[in-house]
């Protein structure tokens, strides 16, 4: 408020001295009109112009040129005879003396014209005027000047003008200062100014430290925070803030949070090279719509969580399922031992013997990634221990994963379609229960089948399974795993592929292309 205030006074001293500037161009244009039109008048007398071609004509034009310097109250009138010769004066010694300053010259050429010039008295307007007889010859010449007025005797001759503009201004300033100040203050919040600074300043530091992306924009779509992750996740280098989103990055999609007036929650988008998990949302004060907010986090760390949950949790589900299934052969070993049967014994090993190893040589030589092999050794273990049998068709193969996908995601979308049929296969009494994989590529499509024979899905069930959150199971934290494997197809740019009918088991076909498309 205080500087408020002072800006007001300070505006009002500036003013004030406009003022008086122009009330002295006013004053100076005024009494210039004035010396003008009295020179004319001493010019056009028919005694001074018959005077001032005698000798001695200055008896008449002196004391004329006296009364009318009084009668007009100008400081003096000078009038000159053609050799520039006083014949009036304010000062009577000066009368019959050659007038010596140049500033007359043009006047002896028939012009008229001001000057203002710097005397004893201070600096002085003068009107310069030539006299002209009957026969329009010029003989001699008219100067009238006046002290000018200061700048104090101005403003003390103004001063109730100057007073009164002064206290309204002033009222107005103060007032209209006051209810500035009062609707900024309200704008910010009823903060002040180092309060909003401070919280600024952290704010900026919070921003900069999070290990997601974050990206606001105003209504305009300029861009008011962008933090160091987010530069790091989209490869942006210096200073954006203020530039329009769509210039820096035209494919945030987070101008369509401001155009649909809606948030988007856990979405996947594509952004460049870059696959992100975003959450977008409205920004509003007071009810306002006034920006967009995003935060964006690398798919990648996301991948990996997931592939924590699903294939480390499921490596050592496969570990304690081997232990139990070795310890129920070891079981079957020893019996046969203790019964004498050596020869059945040594049959039963070297056949279990046999099936492991030749699973693990085909996955060795067929699969050229030991996280997938590790998933499928793990998963047939698993359906042993569960009663269903994991077959892997033996013209698989995976020589190289396709484009824009890892062992990553191929662990994530094979573990979620195991683990769905699993599922599908427990709720029903089939007692052949069976789960077919197969996966192969050639130089133009990678290929994943898994189907199973287990309850299969209705229409209705197959639109919605795709859907983040559905699922026909009751318990909590389900419906995600065909969501991500999805999102997952989509990332690759491949197609997946259901059959299903009610009892006959689904089946699910994923096709990934092996050369890199264009979006």
């Amino acid at each position: 408020m205080l500087l408020s205030v002072g800006i007001v006074l300070f505006s009002l001293v500036i003013g004030l001295l406009i003022i008086v500037g122009g009330m002295i161009r006013v004053t100076e244009n005024q009494l210039g009109q004035r010396l003008m039109t009295i020179a004319r008048t001493v010019a056009q007398i028919p005694l001074v112009q018959e005077s001032i071609q005698e000798p001695d004509g200055w008896r008449q034009i002196n004391p004329t040129a006296h009364k009318l310097r009084v009668v007009n109250d100008v400081t003096y009138i000078v009038v000159l005879n053609m050799e520039r010769v006083r014949y009036s004066d304010p000062l009577d010694e000066r009368i019959g003396t050659v007038f010596e300053d140049a500033a007359v010259e043009e006047a002896y050429s028939e012009h008229s014209y001001l000057q203002k010039v710097k005397g004893d008295m201070g600096t002085a307007l003068r009107a310069y005027v030539p006299i002209m007889d009957e026969q329009h010859q010029q003989v001699g010449v008219v100067l009238v000047g006046r002290v000018m007025p200061g700048t104090w005797e101005v403003m003390k001759s103004e001063r109730g003008n100057i007073a009164l503009t002064l206290i309204l201004s002033l009222l107005v300033g103060v007032w209209g200062s006051y209810l500035l100040a009062r609707h900024i203050k309200k704008q910010m919040l009823d903060l002040e100014p180092e309060q909003i600074a401070r919280i600024l300043v952290e704010r900026t530091a919070t921003f900069h430290a999070m290990h997601e992306g974050v990206i606001a924009i105003d209504n305009r779509e300029h861009i008011t925070i962008f933090n160091d992750r987010a530069k790091q996740i989209f490869g942006i280098e210096g200073d954006v803030l203020g530039k329009s989103i769509r210039s820096v990055l035209p494919d945030t999609r987070l101008p369509e949070v401001l155009e649909l007036r809606q948030n988007f929650t856990n979405t996947e988008l594509h952004v460049g090279n870059a696959l992100l998990w975003s959450n977008r949302f409205l920004i509003k004060v007071e009810d306002k719509i006034v920006g967009a907010l995003a935060i964006f986090q690398d798919r990648t760390e996301v991948a990996r969580m997931a592939e924590e949950l699903t294939g480390v949790k499921e490596f050592v589900g496969a570990l304690r399922v081997q232990n139990h299934e070795h310890m129920n052969k070891l079981h079957t070993i020893a019996g046969l031992l203790q019964l004498n049967q050596y020869d059945k014994a040594l049959a039963y090993l070297f056949e279990i013997n046999e099936e492991q190893e030749e699973l693990t040589s085909f996955l060795t030589t067929r699969i050229m990634d030991e996280n997938l092999s590790g998933l499928l050794i793990g998963k047939v273990s698993r359906g042993k221990e569960l009663g269903i049998r994991v077959v892997i068709d033996r013209m698989s193969h995976l020589e190289k994963f396709p484009p824009y996908m890892d062992h990553h995601n191929f662990v994530l979308i094979l573990g979620n379609l195991i683990e769905n049929a699993f599922d599908s296969l427990e709720q029903c009494e089939r007692p052949d229960k069976e789960i077919t994989i197969s996966i192969e590529q050639d130089e133009e499509v990678c290929s994943i089948l898994v189907e199973d024979n287990g309850i299969g899905m209705d229409e209705e069930t197959r639109e919605k399974m795709l859907e983040r959150g559905f699922s026909t199971k009751s318990r909590a934290n389900r419906g995600l795993g065909l969501h991500l494997v999805h999102q997952l197809v989509r990332k690759g740019r491949g197609e997946l592929v259901c059959h299903s009918r009610p009892g006959a088991g689904a089946s699910f076909m994923i096709t990934f292309p092996m050369k890199e498309v264009d979006d």
